[in-house]
């Protein structure tokens, strides 16, 4: 594969990086430490933001993009570095509109999340978190690509890149990247490098990056998965380049605390929109003590200096408006349903003393009272101690995000630390890009950050590699003149009307078609214009039958079985490669886990990413998938 771009990393960032690249009409190389795409992108649970985007137009919202870049310089306080911050907001809704025409995504639902002056937080009425929804759409595409045009896209999985290559004679020139395979063969790719690889807010290695600049929360549980480790900050840093705000690690204040397993190291995260549709935050004794929608540093701030547990409280409204929500945690044990006089039981702070601090929230809401805390918008009330379907978890804060990282510039290059110069060839986008969200992120803007800034690192890469090849002289300058000269007409192949160049084309006119049906995804000047795409391996369910006795007794995290849909799967050997993390499948261990894989997964997902995992069905059913 000539004429390539590596990008390290297959969250939504990267992804967002590959695929911006290829409707550029360059190669393609993404690789992966993990044995799955999606990092932590597919954990948002919130939306992505947007200012000014035609949903928000169809529902008459009154936000504009100077709102929202003045919401988040407001929130990223000292640190605020507008230039990327006015990339960031001011690309928003057409990050915001490619995501729904190219990927076909529903984004029409709409909430207002903390630090924010107007409701601008996408999601989907299809009931799947935004973050996998989102980043399973661009993950499914990308590797049909690879299968359809795999002169064009290469993926590589299990590859953990260890170090970017340079120029020995140009500091300032970067080459490639050296990776460590799964076999543990140490290997090289060379071409201009997109740098996707995440966070460091899981990073409890020896050479920990939270241990170095924030030693004090170190102890801190995390909702990252256990990829989220600073490897390319260090890289970088190894590099020449420079780590920025590497101090600024976001403390979220609503992981969810599994009763069962209070210390567990790992949680989920109770998503900020339980909050933006209407739950508040009661102390040990049931008393509010904070603005629930504040930022989430001075919410995570309040919740340490009150008396814990702490209880994040869903009126029945809120919980039918959040119903996906409160099913998935409720399933998972993180969530309960009880009715407002169990609640006071529970909290131990007796039903009168409960009923005055719903009806002051109440006055408060109702513009009766001022909010002491400050306190301007509320949803999905009243709160009423008679109601029967209240939503209850408990909460503690927990490392989330890391604002620190690389740093870069608005173009996405990565800047040199002592001459501030751009360096040759290489990008970062995504939690890698330090800078962008200043000392405090909004919610809702990481899913933005990935997908504004892996387009911007996928269209300045392109444009770097153009541009060399052009240098080059020779039949590189051909080929790459030839499509610099018509890379307008690259449009997605899954928008009706669209237009396909043929690169082969002999004539000195673009060759086009505007058949969808009879066109490759993109095309490339030393690939014919389709290619069938390979045959799949034919997935079958085997015919051995377990009873459900059976399976009850693989109920550990080293002998994990699970009943999906009547198949019987082992997923022991699974659980280090499952994006949601080892603990969201360990919880269903020796248990039908159907409901829960159906709130999340289609069905097409067993046979495509996990066939080796179905080893029989439950006797007497006869499993059937929908694909």
């Amino acid at each position: 594969m000539s004429e390539r771009v590596i990008v390290v990393g297959g969250g939504l960032s990267g992804l967002s990086a590959a695929h911006q690249l290829l409707l550029n009409g360059a190669n393609v190389v993404l690789v992966d430490k993990q044995g799955f795409f999606g990092g932590n992108s597919t954990k948002a649970t919130s939306g992505i933001n947007g200012a000014l985007t035609r949903t928000q137009v169809d529902l008459n919202i009154q936000d504009s993009v100077q709102q929202f870049y003045n919401d988040t310089i407001k929130s990223a306080r000292d640190l605020a570095r507008p230039d990327l911050i006015r990339v960031l907001t001011y690309n928003s809704a057409a990050a915001v509109e490619w995501l729904q025409d190219v990927f076909k995504l529903d984004l029409t639902l709409v909430s207002r999340l903390g630090g924010h002056s107007q409701p601008r937080t996408h999601r989907g009425h299809d009931a799947k978190f935004p973050g996998m929804a989102i980043t399973y759409a661009l993950m499914e595409r990308i590797e049909d690509y690879a299968e359809q045009i795999p002169d064009r896209v290469q993926i590589l999985k299990k590859a953990r890149v260890t170090r970017v290559l340079k120029d020995p004679s140009d500091d300032l020139k970067v080459t490639g990247v050296e990776y460590e395979s799964e076999s543990g063969e140490i290997k090289q790719i060379f071409g201009p490098v997109v740098l996707a690889t995440g966070g460091y807010a899981a990073d409890f290695t020896e050479s920990s990056l939270i241990k170095k600049y924030r030693p004090e929360i170190f102890g801190l549980a995390t909702t990252n998965g256990t990829h989220a480790t600073g490897d390319g900050q260090k890289m970088v840093m190894a590099a020449g380049g420079t780590g920025i705000d590497m101090e600024k690690i976001q403390v979220h204040p609503t992981g969810l605390v599994d009763p069962k397993d209070p210390d567990n190291k790992w949680k989920f995260l109770a998503a900020e929109a339980l909050r933006g549709e209407g739950g508040i935050l009661l102390n040990a004794d049931g008393e509010r003590f904070c603005d629930d929608l504040g930022h989430r540093d001075y919410v995570s701030n309040e919740m340490f200096k009150t008396k814990f547990p702490i209880r994040l409280v869903l009126t029945g409204k809120a919980s039918n408006v959040l119903d996906f929500h409160t099913k998935h945690y409720s399933g998972r044990g993180l969530m309960r349903k009880m009715t407002g006089r169990e609640l006071a039981k529970e909290i131990g702070c007796g039903e009168a003393k409960l009923k005055a601090v719903f009806a002051e929230y109440n006055d408060i809401a109702d513009g009766k009272k001022k909010d002491k805390y400050g306190k301007k918008y509320f949803a999905n009330g009243p709160f009423d101690i008679e109601d029967t379907n209240f939503h209850v978890a408990l909460m503690t804060p927990v490392l989330h995000f890391t604002m620190g990282g690389v740093e870069i510039n608005d173009k996405a290059q990565i800047l040199h630390s002592e001459s501030k110069k751009p360096f040759d060839g290489l990008f970062a986008c995504g939690e890698l890009a330090g800078g962008v969200h200043g000392a405090n992120r909004l919610g809702g803007s990481s899913l933005l950050g990935c997908v504004v800034y892996g387009r911007v690192a996928g269209d300045s890469a392109s444009q770097y590699l153009f541009q060399k090849l052009l240098k080059q002289g020779g039949s590189a300058a051909s080929s790459a003149g030839q499509r610099l000269s018509k890379i307008s007409l690259h449009i997605d192949p899954n928008l009706p009307g669209q237009v396909v160049v043929d690169w082969n084309s002999s004539g000195s006119g673009p060759s086009s078609s505007t058949s969808a049906a009879t066109t490759s995804p993109v095309t490339s000047s030393s690939a014919p214009a389709e290619q069938p795409k390979p045959e799949a391996k034919e997935f079958s369910i085997p015919e051995t039958e377990f009873t459900v006795d059976d399976v009850k007794k693989h109920n550990k995290k080293d002998d994990c079985w699970v009943i999906v849909k009547g198949l019987v799967m082992d997923v022991t050997s699974f659980l280090p490669d499952h994006p949601g993390g080892v603990n969201a499948i360990v919880n269903f261990a020796g248990r039908d886990a159907t409901e829960e894989f159906e709130m999340l997964h289609e069905d097409r997902v067993i046979p495509k990413y996990a066939p080796e995992t179905v080893i029989g069905k439950i006797k007497g059913s006869n499993p059937v998938l929908e694909l």
